[in-house]
């Protein structure tokens, strides 16, 4: 055969490769998207507390359920949203939750009072589960090569990582320019622009009809966790002796065991036992909890902290962010050659510690302590949590078998999710007596510290080292 009769064959070839190579690249952007706009609406409302307490009315006590409405859903649901891509397709799913986040985004924006917007939080954190495992199911299939999955989840976690520490300065600038209710509409174009390149460019995934949706279960997994929030919220209101909060306790165990007993007996659970068998599928959930109990704990802290006790307006706590946004990034970027330098567990374990030695650097903050005194320390904090989350999720996928991606993503999420309301929860409580937020501030940081401290050792003393 002739030369050019070669070369003329090839060209659609290549032409279809590098159309392949385009739509993966833009499922990768929509689902940066996706989850790009969920870790930003967890931390752009941190900056506008103080403007919302004020419009709004309530206390510390009502700005955590602000805050812990949205993360309570988030972590509940997240699991069932998995199991909901498996059976029905992820793309449809995920189409479904970035629709309704941009709706419940809307209603927000026009809450009248803190109770109905403590309700749209609801919905967006619904929502929000939805998102995420669909975006790693989504992605997950997009990209058959092992190393090149893990780059883009490396690209997928910076992109989101990037969102959340840049909330508070984003957050910071509409409210200083429009007003609070700002920082729901940004979620508009977003979800319009997520929508559209999931339509046009994300194949949809293999669907599992059989799967069953475990209603029992996912009704005991909100209440359990509704409750456990709810006690340690108010307890920092109405004191741990309180008999509504130690009722509270009470009905978290009482409905965790529930849940406990009907996973371990449904046909199909919301939350499959057996994938603890996995022992490094177990560390990384574990450690996932951990990091975010640490982590989105002092994010809440310290954005009260900059408003309340230093006196920084919106925008200025804003900016006070900026140097972790610079930060995570390209750590983001850096982690997954670092995982195949020295591994991903090892590579957890130095971010883990990275994090907690800035958490450590700032046991000596004070009222009204130079920012410029804390700044290297906030960098630590990020750039150990960039470095930790991309070979944390590649990890933990990477445990199980591709078909059971979907549902081990929402385990993944669902622990890293109620990591988050256990920390506003316990660290709110801590900082809302009377008087009692800067010794609060500095057991917070202890805690934080220990928390990640403990993580490190979790994967890097029950990894085995072929891990």
């Amino acid at each position: 055969m002739p030369v050019k009769s070669l070369e003329l064959q090839s060209l659609p070839q290549t032409r279809n490769a590098r159309n392949a190579q385009a739509a993966s690249l833009l499922t990768l952007a929509a689902m940066s998207l996706g989850y790009g706009v969920v870790q930003l609406d967890v931390t752009i409302v941190n900056t506008a507390l103080d403007e919302m307490g004020k419009t709004l009315g309530g206390g510390v006590a009502e700005l955590q359920w602000v805050v812990s409405a949205y993360t309570i859903a988030f972590a509940a649901f997240i699991l069932t949203a998995g199991a909901l891509g498996d059976r029905i397709g992820a793309k449809r799913i995920f189409m479904a939750g970035f629709a309704i986040f941009t709706a419940a985004s809307f209603a927000c924006a026009l809450s009248p009072n803190a109770a109905v917007l403590i309700g749209a939080r609801l919905v967006q954190g619904l929502a929000a589960a939805i998102l995420v495992p669909n975006s790693l199911a989504l992605l997950n299939h997009a990209y058959a090569d092992d190393r090149a999955r893990g780059r883009a989840v490396a690209v997928w976690a910076a992109g989101a990582s990037l969102a959340l520490t840049a909330g508070p300065f984003i957050g910071g600038g509409l409210i200083t320019l429009v007003g609070w209710r700002a920082i729901f509409l940004v979620n508009l174009p977003i979800g319009v622009m997520g929508l559209w390149l999931t339509w046009r460019y994300a194949d949809e995934t293999t669907r599992a009809p059989s799967r069953e949706i475990d209603l029992p279960g996912q009704l005991a997994a909100i209440g359990a966790l509704g409750a456990l929030a709810g006690a340690i919220i108010e307890a920092g209101a109405l004191g741990w002796a309180h008999p509504a909060v130690f009722g509270a306790f009470a009905a978290a165990a009482i409905l965790g065991g529930l849940f406990v007993w009907q996973e371990s007996r449904a046909a199909q659970p919301m939350l499959p036992l057996s994938l603890f068998c996995h022992r490094l599928f177990a560390l990384t959930s574990l450690v996932g909890l951990l990091v975010n109990v640490a982590i989105y704990g002092l994010i809440f802290v310290l954005s009260l902290y900059f408003q309340r006790i230093n006196g920084l307006s919106a925008w200025w706590t804003g900016l006070a962010f900026v140097p972790m946004m610079g930060a995570v990034l390209p750590v983001n970027l850096l982690a997954p050659r670092v995982a195949e330098r020295i591994g991903p567990c090892p590579t957890i374990v130095v971010g883990t510690c990275i994090s907690a030695l800035g958490c450590i650097g700032l046991l000596w903050i004070g009222a009204g302590t130079s920012y410029w005194a804390i700044c290297a320390q906030l960098i630590a904090i990020s750039g150990g949590l960039g470095l930790l989350v991309p070979p944390l999720t590649s990890t933990l996928l990477g445990s199980v078998e591709k078909v059971r991606s979907g549902i081990a993503a929402g385990v993944l999420n669902a622990t890293r999710q109620t990591g988050s309301v256990l920390g506003v929860a316990l660290f709110g409580s801590l900082v809302a007596g009377e008087g009692a937020f800067m010794a609060g501030l500095h057991l917070s940081l202890l805690v934080s510290a220990a928390v990640l401290l403990l993580a490190a050792a979790v994967i890097g003393l029950g990894a085995s080292p072929r891990a």
